[in-house]
């Protein structure tokens, strides 16, 4: 259903380096860019770019959606507990440790917000 995803920065070059290592553990790589966007993609699959971070096109500052959240899919509970972890050592903020949700169940999540406000989350629905 979804083509792609894209959000908004005001720092290009500090958003690559939250997004390269916070993604990661998803395993999703930068599969290029220019100076006012970075494409990330699966390593399987690196010229099918799906994850965008951009400077907007009205050139104007960024600004996160009150409400909007976008959520990777991971493989395992580590990749979610990695993509934490590495979200908050490269500037992201906690919105919700990595654990069951709701408290008890299957699904597995974890809940940060890049450098620039954007909600992000990592899911996996697997039992461990």
């Amino acid at each position: 259903m979804l083509a792609y995803v894209m959000v908004g920065t005001s720092n290009l070059k500090r958003s690559a380096k939250f997004y390269d290592a916070t993604l990661a553990p998803l395993g999703l790589v930068q599969a290029g860019g220019d100076n006012r966007h970075i494409g990330y993609a699966k390593k399987s699959a690196p010229k099918k770019s799906q994850f965008y971070v951009t400077k907007p096109y009205n050139k104007k500052p960024a600004t996160f959606g009150n409400g909007t959240l976008i959520s990777l899919a991971a493989k395992s509970r580590r990749a979610v507990d990695g993509f934490h972890a590495a979200a908050l050592a490269n500037g992201g903020t906690d919105e919700g440790k990595p654990g069951p949700r709701p408290a008890g169940a299957s699904n597995y999540v974890a809940y940060a917000r890049d450098p620039d406000g954007n909600k992000i989350c990592a899911y996996c629905a697997k039992a461990k």
